[in-house]
């Protein structure tokens, strides 16, 4: 029986997609590729993951998931900078969920040499 692909939209399978950020095997390369691993991370429930790659300067203190969330889709409209030769990044996309969808622009920084997330705006 084949793999199911990554939840983030990648063919490959979690394991070797999101999941070695989410277990720390590996550090997303780009900004896009932390959106999607976060987006992932939504899908899994996994808090601690969302915590430890938000920008400290935006982070809260804690992150209240709700377990209802069913998130069914993850579609990237436009990406600016991010890449392994830039220091800030953002990417635009449309996160489906069961009764609607989110529509942000995320903005990505630098910390330490490891993307993280800093902040969206929601858009129409």
């Amino acid at each position: 029986m084949p793999t199911p692909p990554c939840p983030c939209g990648r063919s490959e399978s979690y394991e070797k997609c999101c999941g070695r950020f989410h277990g720390g095997t590996a550090a997303a390369p780009t900004a896009e590729a932390l959106m999607r691993s976060r987006y992932c991370a939504f899908v899994q429930g996994d808090a601690s993951y969302l915590l430890r790659t938000w920008h400290p300067r935006t982070r809260p203190a804690r992150l209240d998931l709700d377990p209802g969330m069913r998130w069914t889709g993850l579609e990237i409209l436009d990406t600016a900078d991010g890449s392994a030769f830039h220091t800030t990044g953002t990417v635009t996309f449309r996160a489906s969920y069961r009764g609607g969808s989110l529509h942000e622009r995320s903005r990505f920084e630098r910390v330490d040499g490891a993307w993280v997330y800093v902040d969206g705006e929601f858009l129409n």
